[in-house]
């Protein structure tokens, strides 16, 4: 007789993202404004349950990411090894950011997607911005003055420092700290099985979120920023598609294409939550069955790529900054765009990965060359689509820097990259 094959996460997810969208395009053309459409299913069951999924997804990001981080520091073994692993990683991250924001700055130039734009025309909306903190101010705010406060305010990198700080020292330490090790090994194991626990409820998740986010926004919404919208998108496909790509192929030699295929369930899930952090197991998951990567890399590479790489992010801020420009008909210079370069590298290096962050960390940008900031609220209704999209080139971005860093090390598996799925 033969065997059922059951359904894994991954096909569950694609299947609830296509149906979401089908049910999403049904209340949007079909169904009647009213209290039905708009109290009952966009702003109450779609809109709880979706929200209800990231809420639990939240709750394990923190310690998750600190029980990873210091087990991942601790495995690595070595001081000597950690600090080439952490360069390397450091190095490829801000590298790649630099890469982003330069091709969305060239293409927004190249395409001018803002141009002709009447802003009159553009419906406006009140847009919340952050208290602008200068570099200096920014860079200090890293190393943490207390990390419990950096814990409940979800202040991820003070939390990253110090638990790299933590794993350091227990990795100097080895048997002194025996104990202590041995508690954050079984802490992590906890939140790994509460992970996979709540990742079992990812498909409704899923299905809700995007039903309500096409129920929302429809297709007539796209129509005014379409060229803004076609900027953003083809800037990411030449960073996932294009950059990252020939990075793995030249530092690895593995194929692409190959790695495409198996990580692209990941891509797929980010896409749906438009969350780096709650992509960090799946991704950390998919690197270790499928592409061959040692976890020791990855518990360590994945969450600090989760906040400190935001590819996607800064693309988007390269393009909007030049389009809210030409919106405003406000001329660009040399030294503006270096200005933009340099600070949307380090807005994306303090970017939290939870979604929508993205438009509070662009005021950042836009204040930084003297742009009004009120010009985010013209990209506000799109920035839910565009927010998925980056997402998925934030985890891909840290899943190629994780293969290339593997690879250099040793790490890497290259029997398990090349072998063929059985299984979904």
């Amino acid at each position: 007789m033969k065997k059922i094959k059951h359904m894994g996460l991954s096909t569950k997810i694609f299947i609830a993202l296509l149906a979401g969208v089908v049910f999403g395009l049904l209340i949007n053309f079909f169904l009647p404004t009213g209290v039905l459409k708009d109290t009952i299913l966009i702003d109450g069951i779609l809109y709880i349950v979706g929200n209800g999924f990231i809420r639990l997804m939240q709750m394990l990001v923190i310690p998750l990411v600190i029980c990873s981080l210091i087990c991942g520091t601790m495995s690595i073994g070595d001081t000597k090894t950690l600090g080439q692993v952490g360069v390397k990683t450091l190095v490829f991250y801000i590298v790649t950011t630099a890469l982003a924001i330069s091709i969305a700055l060239a293409l927004g130039i190249f395409i001018r997607p803002g141009m002709g734009l009447n802003i009159s025309s553009v419906e406006s909306g009140d847009v919340t911005i952050s208290d602008n903190v200068s570099m200096v101010d920014t860079i200090l705010n890293i190393i943490p003055k207390n990390v419990i406060a950096s814990m409940a305010d979800g202040d991820m990198l003070p939390i990253i420092v110090f638990s790299v700080f933590v794993g350091i020292m227990l990795a100097k330490l080895g048997s002194k700290a025996a104990t202590v090790s041995k508690f954050f090994a079984e802490f992590n194991d906890v939140m790994m099985e509460m992970t996979i626990t709540v990742m079992k409820a990812a498909p409704i998740g899923v299905f809700c979120m995007i039903s309500r986010t096409i129920a929302t926004i429809g297709f007539d919404a796209f129509v005014p920023m379409l060229k803004y919208m076609g900027c953003v998108i083809l800037a990411l496909a030449l960073q996932c598609f294009g950059i990252y790509q020939f990075l793995l192929f030249i530092f690895t030699r593995l194929n692409p294409i190959t790695f495409i295929k198996k990580f692209f369930p990941v891509m797929e899930f980010a896409f749906s939550t438009s969350s780096s952090n709650a992509c960090i197991p799946l991704s950390i998951e998919t690197l270790k069955d499928k592409l061959g990567v040692s976890t020791k890399i990855s518990s360590f590479t994945v969450p600090l790529g989760a906040t400190i790489n935001m590819d996607g992010t800064a693309i988007m801020q390269g393009v909007a900054v030049v389009f809210i420009a030409d919106a405003y008909g406000i001329e660009l210079t040399a030294g503006m765009l270096a200005t933009v370069i340099a600070t949307a590298t380090l807005a994306s290096i303090g970017t939290a990965g939870v979604p929508g962050v993205g438009l509070i960390t662009l005021a950042m940008v836009l204040t930084s060359v003297g742009l009004p900031t009120e010009g985010i609220a013209l990209i506000m209704g799109i920035d839910r689509i565009i927010d998925m999209l980056r997402t998925a080139v934030n985890v891909t971005g840290d899943a190629v820097c994780t293969t290339v860093v593997a690879q250099q090390a040793g790490m890497l598996d290259k029997k398990v990259f090349y072998t063929k799925e059985i299984e979904e």
